[in-house]
């Protein structure tokens, strides 16, 4: 009896301890909270205060009327821009452009990264992977300008190496299927760099003893990379791909713009291109909007698809 009282009066206590060790958590690290006040207050206005302008896709958005004074018009835009004879060409070039994409810049961050990681000299692997990350931190707008200063057919520095081989010029940039070809590989240049650091981060992580163990059994360094290293990076591989394939229906507005010219416009009508010109170019918000959020509703099932899949596959999911 004297136990049981003891452990019904000892509760209470127990229960308070939670909510006082984070007051005086809170209290010892306020400075902590107070450099988040601003960030905070960032992604509430910008990504969630936001929202409320979604309405405009199912309104007659006129800028004079405002959101309140607007045509409530249910779904009517979005019959309007499912019918518009450039939605299917979006959709198509956005798929195109981004499954082209993931299917040969996802791998290559792999492949360096297990080159990178047998490489012994390590002067050479810290130049390397410097050099391969730098495009990362390359504005589109001047990429797009060193593409057209390499690749132009007139006065391009490849096309004249081209030339001089007596070979007549690539129109790399100028016809729609070497501009679709250009257009990957340039993006495969830009991109693989910043993959190929967070695969080098995730070998590191690797036990030692596997690749000895492996070495025991007399496993070379490709079936060690095969059996040892793919399987233990493969939740990060899974988590990059469900990533990736959130972004199968946004494609990379400055990327098109920056690479686009009047001569190569087969494959340049993408979602994002359309929504920037139905909204800033020809002024029509509503229609923009409710592509927008068409666009951002197919890319979250396809993130909620992925990480479906993945934790079916015994993966652990993002959500």
């Amino acid at each position: 009896m004297k136990r049981n009282s003891a452990a019904r009066t000892a509760k209470p206590a127990s229960a308070g301890r939670p909510k006082q060790n984070l007051a005086l958590y809170m209290k010892k690290n306020w400075q902590l909270y107070a450099l988040m006040v601003l960030p905070l207050l960032f992604i509430f206005i910008f990504k969630y205060a936001s929202y409320s302008g979604l309405t405009i896709a199912f309104k007659n958005y006129k800028v004079a009327k405002g959101f309140s004074g607007s045509e409530w018009v249910g779904l009517e835009i979005f019959r309007k821009i499912f019918t518009h004879r450039d939605f299917a060409k979006s959709v198509r070039n956005t798929l195109l452009l981004n499954i082209l994409d993931l299917l040969f810049s996802f791998p290559m961050p792999v492949i360096l990264a297990l080159v990178l990681n047998e490489v012994r000299c390590k002067w050479f692997k810290k130049v390397s992977q410097t050099l391969l990350y730098l495009p990362h931190f390359l504005s589109w707008v001047i990429i797009g300008a060193l593409a057209y200063q390499l690749f132009s057919m007139s006065g391009g520095v490849v096309n004249i190496l081209i030339q001089n081989m007596g070979a007549s010029p690539v129109p790399f940039l100028q016809d729609d299927a070497w501009w679709l070809v250009s257009y990957i590989l340039i993006g495969v240049w830009q991109s693989m760099g910043w993959g190929t650091i967070v695969y080098l981060a995730a070998i590191t992580g690797v036990n030692p003893e596997l690749y000895e163990a492996a070495r025991v059994d007399g496993a070379g360094r490709w079936k060690q990379c095969l059996h040892v290293t793919l399987p233990c990076i493969r939740s990060t591989i899974v988590i990059l791909l469900i990533m990736n394939l959130g972004k199968v229906m946004q494609g990379s507005f400055e990327r098109i713009y920056a690479l686009s010219n009047m001569k190569a416009t087969e494959f340049t009508t993408t979602i994002p291109v359309l929504v920037y010109r139905w909204g800033m170019e020809g002024l029509k918000f509503s229609e923009a909007t409710a592509l927008g959020l068409f666009q951002s509703v197919i890319g979250l099932v396809l993130v909620l698809g992925a990480d479906f899949i993945s934790k079916r596959l015994g993966e652990e999911g993002l959500i």
